[in-house]
C-alpha cells in the first residue's frame, strides 16, 4: 500500500470537504435557528465571509492549506479529550499552557464550525465553555501572588484578558448553535463575571495606558459586542469611571498605572502610545503582541459600529503600525531588541498573520503586504485571510520594500524617535525615543548593529525566559532590571557609573532624546542623529551615526560620533557588545587568571572584567570572527584611556544572564570630547576551503581632527591611501543653510548640516 505524503493527504481533505458542503442544503447552519440571533457571527468573521469561504473551499491554495492544518490539529485535539484543570501554576506550567492551549483551541474550532458547518466543533467549543462555566464562579483569585493584579485561571489579569479575547471569538462563531437557555447559562456564569472581574475587580490593571489593559479593555469590548451590551462596551472603548485608584502606585514592572482624571480604555490606548508614525512606545516586541488585541477589536468594531471609523482614526495609526512594525525587523523577519524584547521574536508569530492579513483587507489592499503574507506561508480562516489569500493567488503580490526610515515616538510625533540606516546588507538601528512605559530601558543615544539578518553589535534584550517554568516561572527575572534595563548593558555612554536618569522610572518617564537629523537620500551617504540632554543633568550628549559606501570596498561602514560636553569632569565608560570571537587587537594585553567584578551597582555588578590596558593615544583596534565573516572596529583613543575586554556574567549564580564579551573604552577625568569609531564588515572564511578573504580591517586610521561648539570633523584613512573628513554643524541642522569652516589648515563650504569631503 503507498504512502499519501502530506500534500496529497491535504489535498484528499479539501476535496472531502468539498463533496460535504456541496451535499448540504443551502439552509445551512450559517441560517438563523427559531428564535436566534441572525447577526453572527459577526467578530472577524461575518455571515457573508462564512458564504464566501465556502463557495471557494478548494481553489484558493492559502487558505484551503492553512485550513486542512487546522483541521488536523482540532480533530486531535477532540480525539485527546478537553481538559479544564484548576489553576495553580506560573508561565509555563502545566495549568497555565493547558489554559492558554484551550482558548487557541476554542477560537480555531468555532471557525471550523462556521466554515465546515460541523456540528462535532461546536459541540467541542460548547461542552469547553460549560466546563468553564461550571468552574468559574467557584474559582478564587490564583494562588500565585506575584502579579499586581491576579487573574482567576491564571496568575495575572494579562492572560485571563488573552482567554476572553480569543473565547469571545469562538462564542460569537458557535452562538446560533446554542439555545437561549444555554447562552444565559454561559453569560450569566462565565461571561459577564469575567468581564467585570479583569475590568470593575481590578481597575489598576483595567484603567491604564499599557499592553496589559489593551487586552483587558478589547476582552471586555469582544464579548460586549458578542452580547450585545452596549454599557460594557463603552467601559471598554473609554474605561471606567472610578476613584479608588491609588495615586503613584506601581505595578509589578516598576510602571504607573493610570490615576483618575487622565484618559483611559482603548481610545487612550491608540491615542497614547501610538505616534503619528505608527511606532509603539513600548518598542516592536510589545508592539506585536499588542497589534493582535488592537486589529481584532478594529475589525470587530468596524463590522458592528462602522461609526467609529476605527481603522481611519488617528489618521489611519493602525494600519501605519503594521508597516512600522515590519520595517522594525531585519533582513529575516526578527523585530530589533528595542527596550523588554526577546530576541527571535519575528512577524511570522500568529499575531503578524492576522496583523498582516487585516492590515492588507481593510487598508486598501497594499500588495507589499501580500509578500509578507507569503513568507508566513499562512492565513487567518477569516474574511480577512481569506481577501489575502485570494491576493496572492492571482499573483498581486510585489516585495515589500524596507528602506531606511525614522519612526517618530510620542502621541504627538515629538518625543524623540527610532531611525534605521540601511545600506546595502548592513542595518543600523539608533534609539534616541521616549522611555518607553515600563518596559523601557535607560539608554538613550544607543544602536545595534545587522548584517544580512545576523546581529553583529548586539542590544541585550531582556533578561526572561519567556513561558520556561524553571527560570522564574516562565517571567521577568531580577536580571531584567540589575542588568538589561541599565544604561551599561547597552552600547552607549555611561557617566560615573550611574545609569541615565539615575535608573529611575519616574525620572525617565518625564524626558526624551531630541531629533537633530535624519537624512537619507544619498544611497552612499546616510545620517541620523540625535542629542540627550537630560539623562545626566548639567552633560550634554550628542551622537550621529553615519553608513557610509566606499566604491572601493564592497560593504558600507559606519561612522559613531558621540560628542560629550559637560560643566564638569567626570569618568565616561562607551561599551562596544559586540558578537563573536576575537581574532586580533592592536593592543597588548594580559588575561586576567581570575577575571574581576568591574563594579558594585547600575549594571556593572553583573559585567566580569577578564584584560585592561592604558591606552598609548593610537587608535584601538578589535578584529572578530562572526559566522563566518570578519568584522573590526576602530576607535580614537587618548593617552592614559583604559581599554577593558569585559563579559556579562557576574554576580549571576542562576546563569540567567548569557555570558557573552564586550569592550569599554573609559576616559577619566575628562570634561569635553568626542568618541569616534568606525564598524566594518570586510571579509569571509570558508571552513570548507580553509580560506580567509579580506581578513584585516580596511580602516588604517580614524582621529578627531577639528571639534568646537559649532562643527566636529572626523578624517577617516583607508588603506588604499584615500582620505575622507566628514564634517557636521552642531548647532544647525538647516538643509538649506550655507556653511564655512577652516578643517586642518583647509578652508572648505558647503551646504546642509553635513558634508564628506575626499582630500
Amino acid at each position: 500500500m503507498c504512502k499519501l505524503s502530506k500534500h496529497n493527504y491535504l489535498i484528499i481533505i479539501l476535496i472531502f470537504v468539498q463533496i460535504t458542503l456541496f451535499s448540504c442544503t443551502n439552509n445551512s447552519s450559517i441560517q438563523p435557528q427559531e428564535g436566534t440571533d441572525s447577526s453572527h457571527p459577526k467578530l472577524v468573521l461575518t455571515q457573508k465571509g462564512v458564504q464566501t469561504i465556502r463557495k471557494n473551499l478548494g481553489n484558493i491554495p492559502l487558505f484551503d492549506e492553512t485550513l486542512a492544518i487546522v483541521k488536523e490539529e482540532i480533530d486531535a485535539e477532540i480525539i485527546a479529550g478537553i481538559q479544564v484543570p484548576i489553576p495553580k501554576d506560573l508561565s509555563g506550567g502545566y495549568t497555565h499552557e493547558q489554559h492558554k492551549k484551550n482558548f487557541l483551541m476554542m477560537q480555531k474550532a468555532g471557525v471550523l464550525y462556521q466554515i465546515l458547518d460541523d456540528d462535532t466543533y461546536a459541540e467541542y467549543v460548547k461542552n469547553m465553555l460549560f466546563e468553564y462555566a461550571e468552574m468559574y464562579p467557584k474559582l478564587p483569585v490564583h494562588p500565585q501572588t506575584r502579579s499586581y493584579a491576579r487573574g482567576k485561571l491564571f496568575w495575572q489579569c494579562l492572560n485571563d484578558s488573552n482567554w476572553l479575547v480569543y473565547s469571545s471569538q469562538a462564542y460569537d462563531c458557535i452562538y446560533n448553535y446554542l439555545s437561549e437557555e444555554e447562552r444565559t447559562v454561559l453569560e450569566s456564569d462565565l461571561f459577564r463575571p469575567f468581564a467585570d472581574f479583569i475590568s470593575k475587580g481590578n481597575p489598576q490593571f483595567f484603567n491604564r495606558v499599557h499592553n496589559h489593559s489593551t487586552w483587558g479593555n478589547v476582552a471586555v469590548g469582544m464579548i460586549a459586542l458578542v452580547m450585545d451590551d452596549d454599557s460594557l462596551l463603552q467601559k471598554a472603548l473609554y474605561g471606567l469611571k472610578t476613584d479608588n485608584l491609588q495615586k503613584g502606585m506601581k505595578d509589578n514592572d516598576g510602571g504607573f498605572i493610570q490615576t483618575e482624571g487622565q484618559k483611559v480604555g482603548f481610545f487612550a490606548n491608540l491615542d497614547e502610545p501610538f505616534s503619528p508614525d505608527g511606532y509603539y512606545t513600548e518598542g516592536p516586541y510589545y508592539q506585536r503582541y499588542a497589534m493582535y488585541p488592537f486589529l481584532i477589536f478594529a475589525e470587530a468594531l468596524h463590522n458592528n459600529r462602522p461609526d467609529l471609523n476605527i481603522f481611519q482614526y488617528k489618521d489611519s495609526v493602525l494600519l501605519k503600525g503594521v508597516d512600522a512594525l515590519i520595517n522594525l525587523s531585519d533582513a529575516d523577519g526578527e523585530f530589533f531588541t528595542l527596550n523588554d524584547a526577546q530576541k527571535g521574536m519575528s512577524y511570522y508569530s500568529k499575531s503578524l498573520v492576522s496583523s498582516v492579513d487585516i492590515a492588507y483587507h481593510f487598508g486598501g489592499n497594499n500588495p507589499e503586504l501580500l509578500s509578507i503574507a507569503e513568507k508566513q506561508h499562512k492565513v487567518t480562516l477569516d474574511d480577512a485571510g481569506f481577501a489575502v489569500a485570494l491576493g496572492i493567488k492571482e499573483g498581486k503580490a510585489k516585495p515589500f520594500d524596507k528602506k531606511s526610515i525614522e519612526l517618530s515616538d510620542g502621541a504627538n510625533g515629538d518625543e524623540g524617535a527610532v531611525g534605521i540606516l540601511r545600506s546595502g546588507p548592513m542595518e543600523l538601528v539608533y534609539k534616541y525615543s521616549a522611555h518607553g512605559l515600563s518596559h523601557g530601558h535607560f539608554d538613550k543615544l544607543s544602536y545595534s548593529l545587522f548584517d544580512d539578518g545576523e546581529e553583529v553589535v548586539q542590544d541585550y534584550g531582556l533578561a526572561r525566559y519567556v513561558n520556561i517554568e524553571q527560570k522564574g516561572g516562565g517571567n521577568y527575572l531580577k536580571e531584567n532590571k540589575t542588568w538589561a534595563k541599565q544604561t551599561i548593558a547597552h552600547n552607549t555612554i555611561v557617566q560615573n557609573e550611574n545609569s541615565h536618569f539615575q535608573g529611575k522610572y519616574e525620572i525617565g518617564s518625564k524626558h526624551h532624546s531630541e531629533k537633530y537629523l535624519f537624512s537619507v537620500d544619498d544611497k552612499n551617504l546616510k545620517v541620523a542623529s540625535a542629542k540627550e540632554e537630560n539623562a545626566y543633568p548639567g552633560t550634554q550628549l550628542h551622537r550621529t551615526m553615519v553608513t557610509i559606501k566606499d566604491e572601493d570596498y564592497p560593504n558600507p561602514y559606519v561612522l559613531d560620533i558621540m560628542k560629550v560636553t559637560s560643566n564638569k569632569t567626570n569618568q565616561y565608560d562607551l561599551p562596544f557588545y559586540y558578537l563573536g570571537q576575537i581574532m586580533q587587537t592592536s593592543f597588548d594585553y594580559t588575561k586576567l587568571d581570575t577575571p574581576q567584578i568591574f563594579g558594585k551597582s547600575n549594571g556593572y555588578q553583573h559585567l566580569f572584567k577578564e584584560a585592561q590596558v592604558v591606552s598609548n593615544g593610537k587608535n584601538l583596534k578589535l578584529n572578530w570572527l562572526l559566522n563566518n565573516k570578519f568584522y573590526s572596529y576602530s576607535s580614537v583613543t587618548s593617552k592614559n584611556d583604559e581599554i577593558i575586554l569585559a563579559r556579562i556574567g557576574a554576580n549571576d549564580p542562576a546563569y540567567n544572564l548569557r555570558s557573552e564579551p564586550a569592550l569599554i573604552l573609559r576616559k577619566k577625568d575628562t570634561k569635553d570630547f568626542v568618541f569616534a569609531s568606525i564598524i566594518e564588515s570586510h571579509g569571509t572564511y570558508s571552513p570548507v576551503s580553509e580560506f580567509a578573504v579580506n581578513a584585516y580591517s580596511n580602516i588604517n586610521n580614524i582621529s578627531v581632527v577639528s571639534d568646537s561648539k559649532a562643527y566636529t570633523a572626523i578624517q577617516i584613512e583607508t588603506n588604499n591611501n584615500k582620505t575622507r573628513v566628514f564634517v557636521i554643524s552642531n548647532i544647525n541642522n538647516d538643509p538649506e543653510k550655507e556653511h564655512q569652516a577652516t578643517i586642518n589648515s583647509q578652508e572648505i563650504t558647503w551646504k546642509g548640516a553635513y558634508t564628506l569631503i575626499e582630500k
